[in-house]
């Protein structure tokens, strides 16, 4: 059985104050285009459609479009849970009757844990589609008061899977969740604090894959058995380094699965630049991708006047700008020190070395001396 595992698309996010929508679209019509070219017999979404749980109304527009595109356009059965960012009941409003259509979208938990079954030349797969709950729901849920974090709701209900399968068909688990062993990134929401969140891959086990969603970055566990396809986009500069895609997955008769990685082409990239502003500027004539989200790294040590506006100028999609000669560690000789018995010229000379890594050099030392010495005239004028 051939599938299509994507999750994330966190629909209707907004960074650094622009909207991604017409970036999401442009991927999703590379998602549909690419179900019409591989013809998988299921798609399956793991969470976080939308990126808060009330999605803006073009948002969900877009969620509509597509998934009439995917169901009703190829015939292709598609398979979706909330995830963290979604709100159960607004994403499983109409469930009873989508499904009717080839479209199971499971929003709230169901103690009744029902497999969608699908089949093939092989025989028959079971998906058990368990969308994210906290654990409190879970343990009303699932009337079972063991349930005190997230592993606990997931081992309770894969017990279940287990005991009520039926071995003679594949099975196949769609989860939203933090597994132990994978590695996060910045733009995701965690899921409690304290490590509460973390879920065991052990529970999984039994299962012939698991199509996982929470995590950004597509990675793999347990041979390939447990996989994070990762989000339909970069969705923080710390994931500039990711290469985002969708999973293809071909489940074979003895339900060993085989995983292939299709990259996805975004409409804009996001990326890192660092240099000089001017040398940030000058490079952006032999750039292709200007039209990229861009966060540049200046690396100048003096003042720059208006340095967004001369960004924006070669990187028009820019959003913002870092300063990291400017950071500062606040480990210098005074920052453990009364400030009240240091002097005006040693407080600013410390401030100075912790901003710029540089001593003050003669020049600026006696300019620092003037400032000082008017602003103190001025001082005992206004007396």
């Amino acid at each position: 059985m051939k599938i299509l595992h994507t999750a994330d698309w966190h629909l209707g996010r907004i960074y650094h104050g622009v909207s991604l929508l017409e970036d999401q679209a442009h991927v999703l019509d590379e998602l549909v285009a690419l179900v019409r070219a591989e013809r998988p017999d299921a798609v399956l979404i793991s969470g976080d459609v939308y990126d808060r749980s009330v999605p803006p109304s073009d948002a969900v527009a877009l969620l509509d479009d597509t998934l009439t595109r995917l169901v009703i356009g190829e015939g292709v059965p598609t398979l979706l849970i909330a995830g963290n960012h979604d709100s159960p009941e607004r994403l499983g409003f109409g469930s009873r009757l989508l499904e009717q259509a080839g479209l199971t979208m499971r929003g709230s938990l169901d103690a009744a844990l029902t497999p969608v079954v699908l089949r093939d030349a092989h025989g028959e797969v079971a998906f058990y589609p368990l969308p994210y709950a906290e654990p409190s729901v879970s343990r009303h849920c699932l009337a079972d008061d063991s349930i005190a974090d997230h592993h606990a709701a997931l081992r309770v209900q894969l017990e279940r899977v287990r005991s009520t399968h039926d071995e003679s068909r594949r099975s196949v688990v769609l989860a939203h969740a933090f597994v132990t062993g994978g590695t996060a990134s910045e733009s995701e929401r965690p899921l409690s604090v304290g490590g509460t969140g973390a879920v065991g891959a052990e529970v999984f086990d039994g299962i012939d894959f698991v199509a996982l969603g929470h995590l950004h970055r597509p990675q793999a566990m347990r041979d390939g058995r447990i996989n994070y396809s990762g989000s339909l986009l970069k969705y923080s500069f710390a994931e500039a380094d990711h290469e985002k895609s969708v999973s293809l997955i071909e489940i074979g008769a003895d339900g060993a699965a085989r995983t292939r990685r299709i990259a996805l082409r975004p409409r804009r990239d996001l990326r890192i630049l660092t240099g000089t502003l001017a040398e940030i500027v000058s490079g952006a004539e032999r750039d292709p991708g200007r039209d990229d989200y861009v966060l540049a790294r200046i690396t100048d040590t003096g003042a720059i006047l208006d340095a967004m506006s001369k960004l924006r100028a070669a990187y028009p999609n820019a959003l913002s700008i870092e300063r990291p000669q400017l950071a500062g560690s606040g480990t210098g000789a005074a920052s453990g020190a009364d400030h009240r018995k240091i002097s005006m010229e040693q407080l600013f000379s410390t401030f100075y070395q912790e901003m710029t890594g540089l001593e003050l050099d003669a020049s600026a030392t006696e300019l620092l001396h003037g400032e000082i010495a008017a602003q103190a005239g001025e001082e005992r004028e206004a007396v």
